[in-house]
């Protein structure tokens, strides 16, 4: 139990780092890679993801999703990656060599689809390289450029306003 409280203090301490060092600069590039990370223990419709990508106009190879799992032993069929807390060390450092692929991969965008304050959850969506970081509220503001404040349940209400935004940040093309 102590072991354990020393590896989120150490996981909290590195993800502090992480957000301090990043910059606060969001390219003017449109959308054209997009990145998933969903905690699949909330929201498990991949689909809409997929589909949210099409209506934007995202290459299927240019889609990329992983989801993650507290159950160390349950093996979930995620569209491309599922990884869960065994996959991480002390001080929230990464020992899944796909998952540190997808966390240098600079994506053009990162959805962080989860609600729930799951530490494994914040370090990808911090460490990531992705260039424009989008969430649902969090604890945390300083993990992504965009916050949609929707009923996280209502995925297609989140859509809704993500492409609005996207519009207005001329983001998406609408060819």
């Amino acid at each position: 139990m102590i072991l354990k409280g020393f590896k989120q203090n150490s996981t909290k301490k590195y993800i502090s780092k992480l957000l301090d060092a990043r910059k606060d600069f969001v390219a003017n590039n449109k959308i054209s890679s997009l990145a998933v990370l969903v905690n699949i223990d909330e929201y498990d419709d991949f689909e809409s993801f997929i589909q949210f990508a099409k209506l934007i106009n995202i290459a299927p190879n240019n889609l990329k999703i992983i989801a993650f799992t507290s159950n160390k032993k349950k093996d979930v069929d995620a569209l491309n990656f599922c990884y869960n807390p065994k996959d991480f060390a002390w001080n929230g450092k990464v020992k899944h060599a796909e998952l540190q692929e997808f966390i240098k991969t600079p994506f053009d965008a990162l959805i962080s689809y989860y609600q729930q304050d799951v530490l494994p959850l914040k370090v990808i969506t911090a460490a990531s390289k992705a260039k424009f970081k989008i969430g649902v509220l969090q604890t945390d503001n300083r993990l992504n450029d965009l916050i949609i404040n929707t009923n996280f349940k209502q995925f297609d209400l989140f859509k809704t306003e993500l492409i609005k935004y996207l519009n207005t940040f001329n983001k998406i093309s609408n060819e």
